[in-house]
């Protein structure tokens, strides 16, 4: 077991190395005409702009929660130094991500002349330079903090070291899901509204002083924005079992140190780093297993997309039991297998969170179907059926982690045959690594859908022959779907981990203050009270990032607005009169730069607030917020992928196709969907984990 973090280190060096094999890959391909190499440079220019702005404001937030780290946790600096480490390795997993992305989206449109067993594989190895740098550099850097502060230096503290590199992960995760959400669907909403609904041209015209905007909005919303947050998701799926065994010992005896780790401890602690490397190695075998085919059906599409996944959860399933054979199979356990079935349990209902996520977002199946239908009767009704749609998909979702919260717990209970609550919460702690043991290959498919999404966008704008954009809908449409299986991923990992750092929160308390007793007693007033503030927290986030967008997209449509009505020649397409794109991205920049800030700040100064003032109350209010987070999460997340679907269905002929009164009334859902499923839904699940382990790092300086 000695040797395990520097295997979960040498599987992270692989991760790594595959992403840059694809990267070279990509970068071989023909990014195609001129005029493709042009709109790509937009984009590429646009998106590093709003990174580097971006990661400028986040460093001051960076700055400021290292000083108080280093001042209320650990004087020494050493906390202050893993949570610099954690922000800094996620901003770079985002950025490198954001640069391939934007690299191989004219790449792909260029293979898409050729069919989708083309194009399909090169998107997707541009989205696997995303997915395994974020799980390359997430086990990288825990597996270095374990290395270093437990094995080497054998700090006191080196558990918390722990913690606040997850901290400082959370905190890039949170920014770039809200600032890049914001923007991305303020450029989206304008494009949409004023180019289809009031002007009538089509999707990614050229014409269209937005479309630039938005396809940036792609890469640093649903790319560098997801990648953070599966990093982030990630790591934190990892720290939660370890810190929850570290606490827990060094809160029955304070006089412990990292010497834990020497004794029965150690199998416990190094168990989840195992898992994780595991799960590296068979993402990397499936990553090889996706191809292309030759026809546009989603169906398709979706087996080829879909079989990297599959074949790295067999692999993961049958690695996770012989793990679990080699730690737990000593007579010191009474049932080794207990703990491989809460990973693979928590694998598969992160599978299954994905697929409700599908049912409930595809055009195959009867939600999107029923949304699509509704639109005769115009937007009124349409809303209506995305949002009942989406609230339904909640009950199937809930209904799927409890189960699997009830079968990881009973999976640590029969291994660790404790009579306490320690065995069954470290089994639910695991269950989260599980869910994200694949993550790779995850937002490797994830990633895959903003490149498709933009290849369609330079298709469009490039006027290529119609047969290109054919092949690229027909990508663009699977993306929505996988986009909205990893957020299932993402939020039902959140549930998970959250429950086991709140556990750890609870037990660092009574580290803290051995005579401390947490209570959760909702007939004790002040633990009704943080009941109802975090149950009330997720809405009023909710309300801030869409208001956010709101605001955004006023002055976006106003813009283009503008420039339609301004500049001679734009909206009849006349020759040689192009847009002023860049107006459009500083827009959306400037807007979402500024709107990121409140809702951000929430989840950091609430707690700590609440905390400060009394420490039931905020038990109460983080019980509170991670139930009704979950369910906003799944809601909005599911219903703006039916609605961006059921728009999709209909511009594939469906209800009057294109132009037509259905399809206006389709793009309207869309638009209400846009900020649910792409702002504020996808962040709900960090502000969720952001909470809790804020209230972790900081529960000694509570007591």
């Amino acid at each position: 077991m000695d040797a395990v973090p520097y295997l979960a280190a040498l599987s992270a060096l692989a991760a790594l190395g595959l992403a840059a094999f694809f990267y070279i890959n990509v970068k071989a391909a023909s990014p195609g005409n001129e005029r493709m190499v042009f709109l790509m440079t937009e984009i590429q220019k646009g998106a590093r702009a709003f990174l580097k702005q971006e990661y400028t404001w986040v460093a001051g937030f960076v700055v400021i929660m290292a000083i108080l780290i280093g001042i209320l946790i650990d004087p020494a600096g050493l906390a202050a130094v893993t949570y610099v480490l954690g922000a800094v390795l996620s901003a770079t997993a985002g950025y490198i991500g954001m640069t391939v992305a934007t690299m191989a989206n004219a790449r792909t449109t260029e293979a898409a002349k050729d069919g989708p067993g083309k194009a399909l594989p090169l998107a997707f190895r541009g989205g696997a330079v995303m997915g395994f740098t974020v799980a390359g550099l997430a086990l990288l850097g825990l597996s270095v903090v374990y290395i270093v502060f437990v094995d080497l230096a054998g700090s006191d503290d080196a558990f918390n070291l722990l913690t606040t590199f997850g901290l400082g992960a959370s905190s890039i995760a949170l920014f770039s899901r809200v600032g890049g959400g914001i923007y991305t669907k303020a450029a989206d909403v304008g494009a949409d509204l004023v180019g289809k609904v009031e002007a009538g041209i089509p999707e990614d015209d050229p014409r269209n002083p937005a479309t630039i905007a938005d396809n940036v909005g792609d890469n640093v919303g649903d790319v560098a924005g997801m990648g953070a947050d599966l990093f982030e998701s990630y790591g934190g799926s990892i720290i939660a079992p370890i810190a929850l065994t570290a606490f827990t010992i060094l809160a029955a005896d304070p006089s412990a140190t990292t010497d834990i780790v020497s004794d029965n401890a150690a199998d416990l602690l190094l168990f989840p780093l195992a898992i994780a490397a595991v799960g590296m190695v068979a993402s990397i075998i499936g990553s090889f297993t996706v191809r292309g085919g030759a026809s546009t059906d989603s169906k398709a599409l979706a087996r080829q997309l879909h079989m990297g996944t599959n074949v790295a959860m067999a692999a993961t399933v049958i690695g996770t039991l012989i793990i679990a054979g080699l730690v737990f199979s000593d007579d010191q356990y009474e049932k080794w297998w207990g703990l491989g079935v809460s990973v693979i349990g928590g694998l598969l209902v992160g599978w299954a969170i994905g697929k409700v996520a599908e049912i409930w977002t595809s055009d195959h199946f009867r939600p999107v179907k029923k949304i699509a239908k509704q639109t005769e009767t115009g937007p009124a009704t349409t809303i209506l059926a995305g949002i009942s749609g989406g609230m339904l998909s909640v009950g199937a979702s809930v209904g799927l982690v409890v189960s699997g919260v009830l079968i990881a717990y009973q999976g640590g209970q029969w291994t660790l045959g404790d009579d306490g609550t320690f065995g069954g919460i470290y089994g639910i702690a695991v269950a989260a690594i599980g869910m994200l043991a694949t993550t790779g290959v995850v937002v490797s498919v994830d990633a895959y859908g903003p490149i498709a999404d933009n290849a369609g966008g330079i298709a469009e704008m490039a006027e290529l022959d119609p047969s290109v954009r054919e092949v690229t809908d027909a990508l663009d449409s699977l993306g929505n779907t996988t986009a909205a299986v990893a957020k299932g991923f993402a939020v039902g990992s959140a549930a998970l981990t959250s429950l086991a750092l709140f556990k750890t929160f609870e037990v660092a308390l009574q580290q803290a203050d051995p005579g401390f007793v947490l209570s959760l007693d909702v007939g004790e007033v002040d633990v009704f009270v943080g009941l109802f503030l975090g149950a009330m927290l997720p809405f009023v986030f909710a309300a801030l990032t869409i208001d956010a967008v709101g605001r955004a997209a006023n002055q976006m449509i106003e813009e283009v607005r503008r420039q339609f009505r301004e500049i001679p020649g734009l909206r009849e397409g006349k020759e040689g009169v192009v847009p002023d794109s860049a107006r459009c991205v500083a827009i959306s920049t400037n807007a979402s730069l500024k709107e990121m800030v409140l809702p951000g700040s929430l989840a950091v100064v609430v707690p700590l607030a609440i905390g400060f003032i009394d420490v039931d109350t905020l038990g109460g209010f983080l019980a509170g917020a991670l139930v009704t987070g979950f369910a906003l999460a799944i809601f909005m997340a599911n219903a703006g992928g039916a609605w961006d679907n059921a728009k999709k269905y209909i511009e594939a002929g469906a209800h009057g196709g294109k132009g037509s009164d259905q399809h206006k009334a389709a793009v309207v859902g869309d638009t209400v969907g846009d900020p649910f499923k792409d702002t504020s839904g996808p962040s709900m699940n960090i502000l969720l984990k952001v909470m809790t382990i804020v209230s972790l790092v900081f529960a000694s300086a509570f007591v």
